[in-house]
Protein backbone atom coordinates (compact mmCIF):
# COMPACT_ATOMS: atom_id res chain seq x y z
CA UNK A 1 0.00 0.00 0.00
CA UNK A 2 1.52 3.41 -1.21
CA UNK A 3 2.04 6.28 1.85
CA UNK A 4 -0.61 8.27 2.77
CA UNK A 5 1.11 11.79 3.55
CA UNK A 6 -0.64 15.05 4.88
CA UNK A 7 0.53 18.42 5.07
CA UNK A 8 -0.27 21.98 5.97
CA UNK A 9 -2.51 20.34 8.73
CA UNK A 10 -3.81 21.40 12.41
CA UNK A 11 -3.35 18.43 13.93
CA UNK A 12 -5.42 17.66 16.99
CA UNK A 13 -3.03 15.89 19.67
CA UNK A 14 -4.54 14.79 22.53
CA UNK A 15 -3.39 17.99 24.99
CA UNK A 16 -2.65 20.69 21.95
CA UNK A 17 -3.54 21.45 18.27
CA UNK A 18 -0.27 21.98 16.35
CA UNK A 19 -0.41 24.18 13.14
CA UNK A 20 1.84 23.65 9.40
CA UNK A 21 1.73 19.98 11.21
CA UNK A 22 2.03 16.87 8.98
CA UNK A 23 1.40 13.46 8.95
CA UNK A 24 2.35 9.99 6.92
CA UNK A 25 1.04 6.53 7.31
CA UNK A 26 1.92 3.34 5.73
CA UNK A 27 0.91 0.14 5.41
CA UNK A 28 -2.06 1.33 7.62
CA UNK A 29 0.27 2.11 10.71
CA UNK A 30 1.21 6.24 10.97
CA UNK A 31 4.50 6.85 10.54
CA UNK A 32 5.75 10.25 11.18
CA UNK A 33 3.68 13.46 12.97
CA UNK A 34 5.53 16.36 12.70
CA UNK A 35 5.88 19.73 11.32
CA UNK A 36 8.33 18.52 8.25
CA UNK A 37 7.23 19.88 5.00
CA UNK A 38 7.01 16.58 3.01
CA UNK A 39 9.08 16.83 -0.84
CA UNK A 40 6.80 14.60 -2.48
CA UNK A 41 4.47 16.21 -4.86
CA UNK A 42 1.76 13.52 -3.96
CA UNK A 43 1.10 14.95 -0.38
CA UNK A 44 -2.73 15.67 0.35
CA UNK A 45 -2.14 19.64 1.51
CA UNK A 46 -5.00 19.95 3.58
CA UNK A 47 -4.90 23.75 3.63
CA UNK A 48 -4.82 24.16 7.57
CA UNK A 49 -7.98 21.75 8.47
CA UNK A 50 -7.96 19.71 11.26
CA UNK A 51 -6.51 16.39 11.46
CA UNK A 52 -7.59 14.55 14.07
CA UNK A 53 -7.76 10.72 15.20
CA UNK A 54 -11.25 8.72 14.13
CA UNK A 55 -13.49 8.78 16.79
CA UNK A 56 -14.39 5.67 18.55
CA UNK A 57 -17.87 5.05 19.96
CA UNK A 58 -18.39 2.94 23.15
CA UNK A 59 -22.51 3.01 22.86
CA UNK A 60 -24.47 2.49 19.57
CA UNK A 61 -27.21 0.94 18.65
CA UNK A 62 -27.90 1.46 14.90
CA UNK A 63 -28.35 3.77 12.14
CA UNK A 64 -29.46 4.30 8.60
CA UNK A 65 -32.44 2.31 9.11
CA UNK A 66 -30.55 -0.94 10.41
CA UNK A 67 -29.91 -1.81 14.00
CA UNK A 68 -27.48 -3.76 15.35
CA UNK A 69 -30.33 -6.30 16.57
CA UNK A 70 -31.85 -7.14 13.31
CA UNK A 71 -30.10 -9.95 13.39
CA UNK A 72 -27.61 -9.35 9.90
CA UNK A 73 -24.45 -9.58 8.98
CA UNK A 74 -25.92 -6.72 6.63
CA UNK A 75 -27.24 -4.54 9.13
CA UNK A 76 -24.03 -4.19 10.94
CA UNK A 77 -22.01 -3.38 8.21
CA UNK A 78 -24.66 -1.10 7.18
CA UNK A 79 -24.94 1.07 11.08
CA UNK A 80 -20.64 0.58 10.59
CA UNK A 81 -20.80 2.61 7.20
CA UNK A 82 -23.52 5.30 8.14
CA UNK A 83 -21.29 6.28 11.75
CA UNK A 84 -18.05 6.20 9.50
CA UNK A 85 -19.50 9.14 7.39
CA UNK A 86 -19.77 11.07 10.76
CA UNK A 87 -15.88 10.59 11.55
CA UNK A 88 -16.36 7.08 13.67
CA UNK A 89 -13.32 4.66 12.38
CA UNK A 90 -14.16 2.05 15.42
CA UNK A 91 -17.10 1.09 17.48
CA UNK A 92 -18.55 -1.27 19.82
CA UNK A 93 -21.79 -2.93 18.70
CA UNK A 94 -24.35 -2.28 21.82
CA UNK A 95 -27.60 -4.46 21.56
CA UNK A 96 -30.71 -3.78 23.54
CA UNK A 97 -33.17 -5.96 25.85
CA UNK A 98 -34.05 -8.38 23.59
CA UNK A 99 -35.03 -12.14 23.54
CA UNK A 100 -32.55 -15.07 24.09
CA UNK A 101 -31.88 -16.07 20.71
CA UNK A 102 -32.22 -12.27 19.63
CA UNK A 103 -29.08 -12.30 22.22
CA UNK A 104 -26.91 -14.54 20.92
CA UNK A 105 -27.17 -14.04 17.57
CA UNK A 106 -26.08 -10.47 18.70
CA UNK A 107 -22.84 -11.81 20.03
CA UNK A 108 -22.25 -14.66 16.94
CA UNK A 109 -22.42 -11.56 14.71
CA UNK A 110 -20.00 -9.43 17.13
CA UNK A 111 -18.08 -12.23 16.59
CA UNK A 112 -17.55 -13.21 13.21
CA UNK A 113 -17.83 -9.54 12.17
CA UNK A 114 -14.89 -8.16 14.53
CA UNK A 115 -12.41 -6.83 12.21
CA UNK A 116 -12.42 -4.20 9.65
CA UNK A 117 -15.73 -3.54 7.97
CA UNK A 118 -15.40 -2.72 4.25
CA UNK A 119 -16.59 1.20 3.94
CA UNK A 120 -16.92 1.14 7.60
CA UNK A 121 -16.16 1.68 10.73
CA UNK A 122 -14.25 -0.74 12.39
CA UNK A 123 -15.77 -3.47 14.71
CA UNK A 124 -13.06 -3.47 17.84
CA UNK A 125 -15.48 -5.12 20.45
CA UNK A 126 -19.08 -5.52 21.91
CA UNK A 127 -21.03 -3.91 24.25
CA UNK A 128 -23.90 -6.35 25.71
CA UNK A 129 -26.66 -4.32 27.46
CA UNK A 130 -29.93 -5.31 28.30
CA UNK A 131 -30.00 -8.65 30.33
CA UNK A 132 -29.05 -7.56 33.28
CA UNK A 133 -31.12 -4.57 33.71
CA UNK A 134 -33.24 -3.49 36.25
CA UNK A 135 -36.51 -3.78 34.69
CA UNK A 136 -38.02 -0.77 36.51
CA UNK A 137 -34.82 1.12 35.04
CA UNK A 138 -35.59 -0.26 31.40
CA UNK A 139 -36.36 3.55 29.79
CA UNK A 140 -37.28 3.09 26.24
CA UNK A 141 -36.10 -0.84 25.88
CA UNK A 142 -38.38 -3.61 24.72
CA UNK A 143 -39.81 -5.17 27.88
CA UNK A 144 -38.60 -8.75 27.23
CA UNK A 145 -35.85 -11.04 28.70
CA UNK A 146 -34.71 -9.62 31.75
CA UNK A 147 -32.15 -12.11 32.83
CA UNK A 148 -30.60 -13.01 36.41
CA UNK A 149 -27.28 -14.07 35.93
CA UNK A 150 -26.44 -17.41 36.47
CA UNK A 151 -23.83 -19.83 34.86
CA UNK A 152 -25.94 -21.06 31.96
CA UNK A 153 -26.43 -17.66 30.95
CA UNK A 154 -23.64 -16.14 31.68
CA UNK A 155 -21.09 -18.17 30.01
CA UNK A 156 -22.80 -18.13 26.84
CA UNK A 157 -22.87 -14.52 27.21
CA UNK A 158 -19.27 -14.25 27.76
CA UNK A 159 -17.16 -16.31 25.47
CA UNK A 160 -16.47 -13.49 23.47
CA UNK A 161 -14.25 -11.90 25.78
CA UNK A 162 -11.42 -14.38 24.67
CA UNK A 163 -11.42 -13.00 21.27
CA UNK A 164 -12.34 -9.12 21.61
CA UNK A 165 -13.21 -6.34 24.56
CA UNK A 166 -16.54 -7.44 25.57
CA UNK A 167 -18.41 -4.85 27.70
CA UNK A 168 -21.58 -6.23 30.20
CA UNK A 169 -23.97 -3.99 31.46
CA UNK A 170 -25.64 -4.69 35.10
CA UNK A 171 -27.72 -3.37 37.33
CA UNK A 172 -25.42 -3.64 41.13
CA UNK A 173 -28.92 -3.95 42.81
CA UNK A 174 -30.41 -7.33 40.71
CA UNK A 175 -30.03 -10.40 42.41
CA UNK A 176 -26.69 -12.73 41.54
CA UNK A 177 -24.77 -9.38 40.32
CA UNK A 178 -22.10 -9.30 42.93
CA UNK A 179 -21.70 -13.31 41.73
CA UNK A 180 -21.36 -12.49 37.77
CA UNK A 181 -18.75 -9.74 37.65
CA UNK A 182 -16.50 -11.02 40.34
CA UNK A 183 -16.29 -14.70 38.67
CA UNK A 184 -16.12 -13.18 34.83
CA UNK A 185 -14.41 -9.75 35.55
CA UNK A 186 -10.89 -11.81 35.92
CA UNK A 187 -11.63 -13.50 33.24
CA UNK A 188 -11.39 -10.43 30.71
CA UNK A 189 -15.09 -9.50 31.04
CA UNK A 190 -15.49 -5.43 31.57
CA UNK A 191 -18.73 -4.44 33.39
CA UNK A 192 -20.55 -1.29 33.52
CA UNK A 193 -22.98 -0.09 35.86
CA UNK A 194 -25.94 1.22 33.91
CA UNK A 195 -30.28 1.40 33.45
CA UNK A 196 -30.31 1.18 37.44
CA UNK A 197 -32.00 2.50 40.46
CA UNK A 198 -29.14 1.44 42.77
CA UNK A 199 -27.92 3.41 45.76
CA UNK A 200 -24.66 5.03 46.44
CA UNK A 201 -23.62 1.74 48.45
CA UNK A 202 -25.03 -0.87 46.34
CA UNK A 203 -22.87 1.15 43.61
CA UNK A 204 -19.79 1.39 45.97
CA UNK A 205 -19.78 -2.09 46.57
CA UNK A 206 -19.75 -2.90 42.75
CA UNK A 207 -17.12 -1.19 42.46
CA UNK A 208 -15.26 -3.34 44.86
CA UNK A 209 -16.56 -6.57 43.05
CA UNK A 210 -14.65 -4.92 39.74
CA UNK A 211 -17.18 -2.06 37.67
CA UNK A 212 -14.96 0.62 36.25
CA UNK A 213 -17.70 2.30 33.74
CA UNK A 214 -20.56 3.89 33.99
CA UNK A 215 -23.34 4.00 30.83
CA UNK A 216 -24.70 7.31 29.48
CA UNK A 217 -24.71 9.66 32.78
CA UNK A 218 -27.49 11.07 34.06
CA UNK A 219 -29.98 8.60 31.97
CA UNK A 220 -31.72 5.42 33.50
CA UNK A 221 -30.52 5.64 36.61
CA UNK A 222 -31.28 6.77 39.95
CA UNK A 223 -30.19 10.02 42.17
CA UNK A 224 -31.20 11.30 45.41
CA UNK A 225 -34.80 13.01 43.70
CA UNK A 226 -35.73 9.40 42.53
CA UNK A 227 -34.52 7.31 45.50
CA UNK A 228 -36.21 9.87 47.56
CA UNK A 229 -39.45 8.21 46.20
CA UNK A 230 -38.89 5.62 48.44
CA UNK A 231 -37.59 6.98 51.55
CA UNK A 232 -38.06 10.63 52.63
CA UNK A 233 -35.68 10.77 55.01
CA UNK A 234 -32.78 10.71 55.10
CA UNK A 235 -31.68 11.89 51.55
CA UNK A 236 -29.76 8.85 49.74
CA UNK A 237 -27.19 9.20 47.32
CA UNK A 238 -27.79 6.92 43.50
CA UNK A 239 -25.87 5.68 40.53
CA UNK A 240 -25.61 9.49 39.85
CA UNK A 241 -23.63 10.93 42.34
CA UNK A 242 -21.32 7.66 43.00
CA UNK A 243 -20.62 8.56 39.56
CA UNK A 244 -18.86 11.88 40.33
CA UNK A 245 -17.59 10.27 43.52
CA UNK A 246 -15.67 7.70 42.39
CA UNK A 247 -12.36 7.99 40.68
CA UNK A 248 -12.62 4.24 39.48
CA UNK A 249 -15.26 4.94 37.49
CA UNK A 250 -15.24 6.51 33.99
CA UNK A 251 -18.10 7.25 32.13
CA UNK A 252 -19.77 8.82 28.87
CA UNK A 253 -22.40 11.49 28.00
CA UNK A 254 -24.43 11.77 25.42
CA UNK A 255 -23.57 15.19 23.68
CA UNK A 256 -26.27 15.60 21.21
CA UNK A 257 -27.63 18.84 22.75
CA UNK A 258 -30.95 16.98 23.28
CA UNK A 259 -30.28 14.55 26.18
CA UNK A 260 -28.02 17.09 28.45
CA UNK A 261 -27.63 20.72 28.63
CA UNK A 262 -24.53 22.72 28.23
CA UNK A 263 -24.74 22.86 32.17
CA UNK A 264 -24.42 19.23 32.58
CA UNK A 265 -21.75 18.99 29.75
CA UNK A 266 -19.47 21.27 31.71
CA UNK A 267 -20.20 19.61 35.23
CA UNK A 268 -19.54 16.31 33.73
CA UNK A 269 -16.28 17.51 32.33
CA UNK A 270 -15.08 19.10 35.89
CA UNK A 271 -15.62 16.61 37.66
CA UNK A 272 -15.00 13.65 35.61
CA UNK A 273 -12.27 15.25 32.96
CA UNK A 274 -11.71 13.98 29.56
CA UNK A 275 -9.84 11.14 30.88
CA UNK A 276 -12.66 9.69 32.50
CA UNK A 277 -15.36 10.71 30.39
CA UNK A 278 -15.89 10.05 26.64
CA UNK A 279 -18.69 10.93 24.25
CA UNK A 280 -21.06 8.29 22.96
CA UNK A 281 -24.17 8.80 20.48
CA UNK A 282 -26.45 5.96 21.84
CA UNK A 283 -28.10 6.39 18.50
CA UNK A 284 -30.56 4.24 16.74
CA UNK A 285 -31.43 3.38 13.19
CA UNK A 286 -33.16 6.76 11.99
CA UNK A 287 -29.54 8.25 12.09
CA UNK A 288 -29.56 10.03 8.75
CA UNK A 289 -33.12 9.31 7.87
CA UNK A 290 -36.31 11.92 8.36
CA UNK A 291 -38.33 12.01 11.68
CA UNK A 292 -40.81 9.87 11.69
CA UNK A 293 -41.61 6.30 14.08
CA UNK A 294 -38.83 3.89 13.84
CA UNK A 295 -38.33 0.38 15.57
CA UNK A 296 -35.46 0.47 18.63
CA UNK A 297 -34.32 -2.83 18.62
CA UNK A 298 -35.09 -5.24 16.48
CA UNK A 299 -36.68 -4.57 13.29
CA UNK A 300 -40.74 -6.05 14.03
CA UNK A 301 -39.88 -7.03 17.65
CA UNK A 302 -38.25 -4.21 19.49
CA UNK A 303 -39.99 -0.81 20.63
CA UNK A 304 -41.38 1.72 18.82
CA UNK A 305 -39.85 5.01 19.32
CA UNK A 306 -40.63 8.61 17.52
CA UNK A 307 -37.70 10.58 15.94
CA UNK A 308 -38.05 14.53 16.44
CA UNK A 309 -36.01 17.71 16.88
CA UNK A 310 -33.01 16.09 16.48
CA UNK A 311 -33.68 13.37 19.25
CA UNK A 312 -35.27 9.83 20.05
CA UNK A 313 -38.37 10.08 21.92
CA UNK A 314 -41.24 7.72 23.14
CA UNK A 315 -44.48 7.52 21.07
CA UNK A 316 -46.22 9.83 23.77
CA UNK A 317 -43.24 11.98 23.46
CA UNK A 318 -42.60 12.59 27.37
CA UNK A 319 -39.30 10.36 27.58
CA UNK A 320 -36.11 10.31 25.77
CA UNK A 321 -35.89 7.00 23.54
CA UNK A 322 -31.86 7.33 22.26
CA UNK A 323 -29.88 9.16 20.38
CA UNK A 324 -30.43 9.83 16.39
CA UNK A 325 -27.19 11.56 15.86
CA UNK A 326 -23.62 11.26 14.63
CA UNK A 327 -20.03 11.39 16.66
CA UNK A 328 -19.56 14.62 14.28
CA UNK A 329 -22.59 16.18 16.04
CA UNK A 330 -21.52 14.99 19.90
CA UNK A 331 -18.04 16.96 19.01
CA UNK A 332 -19.42 20.26 17.92
CA UNK A 333 -21.86 19.92 21.21
CA UNK A 334 -19.09 19.44 23.78
CA UNK A 335 -16.78 22.03 21.81
CA UNK A 336 -19.69 24.43 21.85
CA UNK A 337 -20.28 24.01 25.72
CA UNK A 338 -16.72 25.65 26.49
CA UNK A 339 -14.74 22.67 26.26
CA UNK A 340 -10.99 22.93 24.89
CA UNK A 341 -10.85 21.14 21.59
CA UNK A 342 -8.20 18.86 22.14
CA UNK A 343 -9.80 17.64 25.41
CA UNK A 344 -13.26 17.56 23.34
CA UNK A 345 -11.50 14.90 20.65
CA UNK A 346 -9.65 13.11 22.74
CA UNK A 347 -12.93 12.33 24.71
CA UNK A 348 -14.21 11.04 21.52
CA UNK A 349 -11.37 8.90 20.45
CA UNK A 350 -8.50 8.15 23.04
CA UNK A 351 -10.50 8.23 25.97
CA UNK A 352 -12.99 5.52 25.06
CA UNK A 353 -10.19 3.57 23.17
CA UNK A 354 -7.90 3.33 26.68
CA UNK A 355 -11.82 2.36 27.87
CA UNK A 356 -11.60 -0.32 25.83
CA UNK A 357 -8.08 -1.29 26.33
CA UNK A 358 -7.12 -0.14 22.75
CA UNK A 359 -5.26 2.81 23.70
CA UNK A 360 -2.09 1.56 22.34
CA UNK A 361 -3.62 0.66 18.90
CA UNK A 362 -6.02 3.40 18.34
CA UNK A 363 -7.51 7.09 19.25
CA UNK A 364 -4.66 9.34 18.58
CA UNK A 365 -2.44 10.75 16.31
CA UNK A 366 0.93 8.83 17.06
CA UNK A 367 3.34 6.49 15.34
CA UNK A 368 2.50 2.82 15.15
CA UNK A 369 -1.44 3.63 15.91
CA UNK A 370 -3.90 2.71 13.33
CA UNK A 371 -3.68 5.21 10.70
CA UNK A 372 -7.59 6.19 11.46
CA UNK A 373 -8.18 10.08 11.04
CA UNK A 374 -10.89 12.45 9.97
CA UNK A 375 -10.91 15.54 8.41
CA UNK A 376 -12.94 18.13 9.61
CA UNK A 377 -13.09 21.84 8.37
CA UNK A 378 -13.23 25.22 10.88
CA UNK A 379 -16.90 24.26 11.99
CA UNK A 380 -16.43 20.38 13.35
CA UNK A 381 -17.84 19.36 9.67
CA UNK A 382 -16.22 15.96 8.60
CA UNK A 383 -14.60 16.22 5.13
CA UNK A 384 -13.06 13.16 4.81
CA UNK A 385 -12.55 10.03 6.68
CA UNK A 386 -9.81 7.32 6.52
CA UNK A 387 -9.26 3.97 7.78
CA UNK A 388 -5.79 1.80 8.06
CA UNK A 389 -4.42 5.38 5.98
CA UNK A 390 -7.41 4.67 2.89
CA UNK A 391 -10.38 7.17 2.30
CA UNK A 392 -13.66 5.49 2.52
Amino acid sequence: MPATIFTNATLVLPDRLVYAGSLSAENGRITRVDQTKPTTRDAINLEGLYLAPGFVDLHVHGGDGADFMDGTAEAFRVVCRCHARHGTTSLTPTSTVATMPQYRRFLDLCGELHGDVPGGARIVGSHFYGPYFARPARGCHPDQDFLTPNTENAEAFTQLASKMPLAITVAPEIDNSEWLVRTYSPRGVRFNLGHSFATFPQVEAAVAWGARHVDHLFCAMSDRARLRQTQTYPMRAGLMEATLFFDELTTEVIADGKHLTPELLRLAYKLKGPDRLALVTDSMRAVDLPDGEYWFGAEGSGERVRKMDGVGVTLEGTALASGVMGMDHGVRTMHASGVPLPETIRMASLTPARILGLGADIGSLEVGKRADLVVLDAALNVRQVYINGSII
